[in-house]
């Protein structure tokens, strides 16, 4: 699947390493997990990439994510897939949250998530490695962003969803080209069928970080906050949490920076956000565990969100805890609550899983976790498009009377 690699675009990848043990594994070459079943993280030579590039040199470039090119892994300039992956807004809702909450909304991305950030860059890889067949388990937005980049590129794509799924999450993946099934299981049953193909040779396994460049996708959420802020980070931040792959990402992204010199040493408190109905991280860190036992009969209606198990826990804990935030779940009426009250109050559409993170804020400022007066950003992954919303079943009869006062 390999193939030789003519370095054309500036990167300075120097190595894999296991999240673990720290062992090293050679770059250019196809992973997936460690040799201790852990992810792999990208290393840089950071000294020659500050020597390179300055962070005002960044600045000054167009805002989307391919101004991070140096502090990401692909090489061939022919390898890059894009649709469009713009810089996404910090919108405030001073009504529903505050006067110093922001959220960045990434539905505005291609495929309408922030699944986008992570499967463009483990898309082109996978081109760039030589990779011909993909498959993946996906509660919905994951999914149709795999299908929508390999569908660009011509790399053939098997998905497998719970049969919980969102329907528009299932029809969007078939209708760019994936083959796409419904199986009667959780995310991780799915994953289990889809490692058992990729042993046989069928296909490449890209479950949630089991290859080693979604994370470097997703921690141009963490360098793009940076950068939006003047460089300075906020005081906390509240993510929706499933497999942690945006999470972990932007805790790395903020270590790359302060040994690049571009900010300073303060951290976010990060806030790992849950649902009550399947919130193991949760649960491993109130019992002050490393590891997160799987989450039996997982329920809620923020389907991203719905993993029983995620093979990063411990480095989704271990950014919890060192950076003084927490993990927090919340229960279904409160989410809903949530993006009704952002919908009506301040007129953005939350997706159930932003929705959370509105949810858990409210709840840790009344719990004193946070402070009203602190810089707080809320990540809305999605468009709230692609979610049912309420039925409006209000009618007019044209040829009848109107009590417009009524109206």
């Amino acid at each position: 699947m390999n193939r030789n690699l003519t370095e054309d675009r500036p990167t300075f990848v120097t190595h894999l390493e296991c999240s673990l043990t720290g062992e090293r594994y050679e770059a250019d070459q196809l992973h997936g997990l460690s040799r201790a079943g852990r992810p792999l993280l990208v290393r840089y030579d950071l000294e020659a990439l500050g020597q390179a590039v300055s962070r005002d040199t960044i600045a000054d470039r167009e805002t989307d994510l391919w101004r991070w090119r140096e502090l990401l892994p692909v090489r061939r300039t022919e390898s890059i897939v894009s649709l469009g992956e713009i810089e996404t807004p910090l919108i405030p809702i001073p009504r529903s949250g505050g006067d110093t909450v922001l959220v960045k909304d990434e539905g505005r991305l291609p495929t309408g998530s922030f699944k986008a950030r992570g499967l463009v860059m483990a898309v082109a890889m996978a081109r760039e490695l030589g990779v011909t067949r993909i498959a993946m388990p996906t509660n919905g937005n994951a999914g149709a962003a795999l299908a929508a980049y390999a569908a660009r590129c011509g790399i053939e794509t098997v998905i497998l969803c719970p049969e919980e799924t969102p329907e528009v999450n299932v029809r969007e993946i078939a209708a760019q080209g994936a083959r796409v099934w419904r199986v009667n299981g959780q995310i991780d049953e799915c994953g289990a069928i889809v490692a058992r193909g990729a042993a046989e040779g069928r296909w490449f396994d890209f479950s949630t970080l089991k290859e080693p460049y979604r994370i470097e996708g997703k921690k141009t959420m963490g360098l793009e906050l940076a950068a939006q802020l003047g460089w300075e980070l906020p005081d906390a931040i509240f993510y929706p949490t499933g497999g942690g792959t945006g999470l972990i990402g932007m805790w790395k992204a903020f270590d790359e920076m302060e040994r690049l010199g571009w900010i300073g040493s303060k951290r976010p408190r990060m806030y790992a956000v849950q649902a009550s109905g399947c919130a193991p991280i949760v649960r491993a860190y109130e019992a002050g565990e490393e590891h997160a036992a799987r989450w039996e009969d997982a329920a809620t209606v923020a389907a991203g969100i719905r993993v029983p198990r995620a093979v990063g826990d411990f480095l989704i804990l271990r950014a919890v805890r060192e950076s003084g935030g927490a993990a927090l779940a919340m229960g279904d009426p409160a989410i809903l609550k949530a993006v009704d009250d952002c919908a009506r109050k301040d007129g953005l559409l939350l997706c159930p899983e932003g929705g959370a993170t509105l949810a858990a804020y409210t709840q840790a400022v009344r719990d004193n976790l946070v402070d009203e007066d602190e810089r707080v950003v809320l990540f809305n992954c999605a468009t709230g498009l692609k979610y049912p919303m309420p039925a409006a079943d209000h009618w007019l009869d044209k040829d009848g009377a109107i009590d417009l006062a009524a109206l």
